[in-house]
């Protein structure tokens, strides 16, 4: 999420906190990243990392569920 902000708020990408965040983005969004091409580069980003948070916020839900048993 916090990638999906940088970008739509122009942060600046030689920055080296954005190049972390980013380093650290990439490998978690899986397969997620150009799922959908949509036309807006902001919005397929939106939509791709969006869905790879969701994914991840199920997957993490589902092992605190087990874990907790």
């Amino acid at each position: 999420m916090l990638y999906i902000l940088l970008i739509l708020f122009g942060a600046n990408q030689a920055n080296a906190f954005f190049r972390f965040v980013q380093q650290l983005a990439e490998p978690l969004a899986l397969f997620f990243p150009g799922l959908f091409q949509l036309g807006n580069p902001n919005l397929d980003l939106i939509v791709n990392y969006g869905l790879a948070a969701v994914f991840w916020l199920v997957v993490t839900g589902i092992v605190a569920r087990v874990v907790a048993r």
